[in-house]
This record gives structure tokens, sequence and C-alpha cells, in this order.
């Protein structure tokens, strides 16, 4: 499963059933899962903690040291969780000391090629990157989330839950969950009603969701405004509450 010309240094530990493909490196303090499959011509480095799964496609660097500036070789680390997909030439790198030290990577997701993941980002679930999305220092990106091609996330932005960042968009706010966001700067388009259809949520919790947006975007209130109109349909639908505790924690602002 190990190919000949690989390089595998000492201080790596591979799980069971690991697959490397040719001229493929994998660095001193990487742990790999079991059932990976690393194929030709990837870099894998380290301090990296690899769950199982994983499917790491040719030319992708993963567990890089950090593009800051102010990096200086501090041993800040990579953890990637189950069954992630990594196209070809995707990069994804370590933490700084600046923030916890480490990027995270949930599980089920698929960074499609030429895609970027900066130092101390944080992944959630089920999240696709289209060919070129990319994402600065320090972003939280939720569960589910879709950012589209050529896609760009300003650095300490916060993607919520359910969100679709149209493709080309430049966001430099925080976008709430459920939003669906299109240009340059990113504006709010619509709520995301499509993906919550294919994720099971009921048309009653849609509609009020639809409400939440016009509330923030469609009524001319300001956003304590906005909430407090929001309180009834917080309290029977979850999914309203989650959109509020959202723009109630955003330090640079939501998209407006």
């Amino acid at each position: 499963m190990i190919h000949s010309t690989a390089i595998i240094e000492p201080g790596a530990k591979l799980g069971n059933n690991v697959s490397v493909g040719p001229y493929s490196y994998i660095g001193n303090d990487v742990v790999i899962g079991d059932d990976c499959i690393i194929e030709s011509h990837v870099v894998v480095k380290g301090p990296s903690t690899i769950g199982s799964g994983n499917h790491i496609f040719q030319f992708a660097s993963v567990g890089e040291a950090c593009q800051d500036k102010k990096y200086n070789n501090e041993p800040t680390t990579l953890i990637m969780g189950d069954n992630n997909v990594i196209r070809e030439c995707a990069t994804i790198h370590r933490g700084t000391i600046q923030d916890q030290g480490v990027t995270k990577i949930g599980s089920n997701n698929l960074f499609m090629a030429y895609t970027h993941v900066a130092h101390d980002a944080v992944i959630g679930d089920n999240v696709i990157f289209a060919n070129n999305a990319s994402v600065a220092g320090h972003v939280h990106v939720g569960d589910w989330v879709i950012l589209g091609g050529n896609s760009g996330v300003h650095q300490f932005c916060k993607i919520g839950d359910h969100a679709f960042i149209g493709m080309y968009s430049g966001v430099n706010k925080d976008v709430p969950p459920f939003v669906t966001t299109i240009g340059m700067p990113a504006g709010p388009a619509a709520i995301n009603k499509e993906g919550m259809k294919r994720r099971g949520f009921e048309s009653d919790e849609i509609m009020a969701v639809r409400r939440a947006y016009k509330a923030f975007y469609r009524k001319s209130l300001g956003v304590d405004e906005a909430i407090s109109s929001l309180s009834e349909d917080a309290a029977k639908h979850p999914a309203v509450q989650t959109m509020i505790d959202f723009v109630k924690g955003s330090e640079r602002g939501i998209v407006r």
C-alpha cells in the first residue's frame, strides 16, 4: 500500500490500510488514521492529525506552515476529522500562536481543486469548497456550508450553518445561518431554501427563516429591532433562534 518512491519520515504514524502513492511525502509528527488514501505527489507535514477515511489527491499540501509573516516556526497543529476529500492542489495550513495554535477541519467535507484553508481556520462538517474557494486566517465556517467557485472570505469572519456563499463572493462580514450571498463585497441575496429542503427542514421552519431574513434585510429595521420582532418565531422555530444567536454574537457585523 506504500509506494516504493514515497517518503515516510520515521516520526510519522500511519493507521491500518493506508495507501500512499508515488513520490508523496509524509513528515514527522503526522498521524494518519485508518483507511486513508494519499495519492501521488502529496505533501503532508506536521504536527498534524488526520482522521480515518480521508482521500487526498495529487499535488495537495496538507499541514504546511502558514503564510502569516508573524509565524516563527512555533509548534502549531492541524487536526482533521474523517471522510474528507481533498482534491488536486488544495492547501491547508497549520495554526499560529496568535490564535489557538490549531487549524481544525471537521468530517465529510469536500475541498475541490485549488481551494485554500488558511491558518487557525475552523471548518465544520459536510462543507463544500468549490474550485478556487479560499478562507483567510481565523475564519470559522459552520456545518453544511457551501462556498461557491472563486469565493473568498476575509480573516476573522464567521459563516453560519447552512449558508451558501455564491460564486465570486468577497465576504468581509459575518454571514448568518441559512443566508445566501453574492457580490463583491458580498451582500445578502436570499435564504438557502433549496439547501434547507435537501437537509430535511420542514416547510414551516423554512418559512420562519424566510421571515427572519426579511426582518434583518428587507424591513429597514435595525438589528436590535429585527431581533425583537422575531421573538415569537424564535420561541417556536429553533432555526430562527440559531440566526438570532449568531447575529448577537457577531463581532464584525453581518453582511448587509
